[in-house]
């Protein structure tokens, strides 16, 4: 774990954060040159579920955003993706922590489309949804370089999760969310 001089659990006490969290490799595991194309493709990484009751006490808004360009190469349907979705959120939903919206943008990295990360589409989207959230009031949890764009772009706090080295620097960064989830 390391962090730039964020007393991370002082900031979250002060009330009314939101958290945004990419799914592929920060929820579950991520399947390297493929896609989850269905819920029999998706497995929750060590750790995660006993998260989010953690996380639940802790933030007024969890959100969930995930770029799926499988989608755009014609490799799974929306629909395939919405199913996994809400799979996902019944588990997650089940410990006792309420999601409040999954984004995810099926555009093509080529596209640049703004809705895709590191473009802050997703998170406008959800600010539309709930006007009260404040990107200076958010925590962005990823696992790629795109994801701590995001977060940086929308002025958010950034977590990285994980054990490769990046070029941008996040505000920290821990090798599994349950890691940080037991800091708040």
């Amino acid at each position: 774990m390391s962090s730039k001089n964020w007393d991370i659990k002082k900031d979250i006490e002060q009330g009314d954060w939101s958290l945004f969290l990419d799914r592929d490799g920060v929820i579950n595991r991520r399947i390297v040159d493929d896609y989850v194309k269905s819920w029999e493709d998706f497995e929750f990484l060590p750790g995660v579920l006993p998260s989010f009751p953690i996380f639940a006490k802790k933030f007024k808004h969890i959100f969930i955003v995930t770029n799926q360009q499988g989608v755009g190469k014609g490799l799974m349907t929306k629909e395939a993706v919405n199913t996994v979705h809400q799979k996902m959120k019944s588990h997650i939903e089940a410990t006792g922590c309420k999601i409040d919206g999954i984004y995810f943008c099926p555009a093509l990295a080529a596209e640049q489309n703004p809705c895709r990360k590191p473009n802050i589409g997703m998170a406008q989207q959800a600010k539309a949804e709930f006007p009260d959230v404040d990107f200076a009031k958010s925590i962005m949890v990823g696992d790629s370089p795109s994801d701590i764009e995001f977060g940086i772009n929308a002025k958010m706090k950034t977590v990285f999760i994980g054990n490769r080295q990046l070029k941008l620097t996040p505000d920290a960064h821990f090798d599994h969310l349950i890691d940080f989830a037991k800091t708040l």
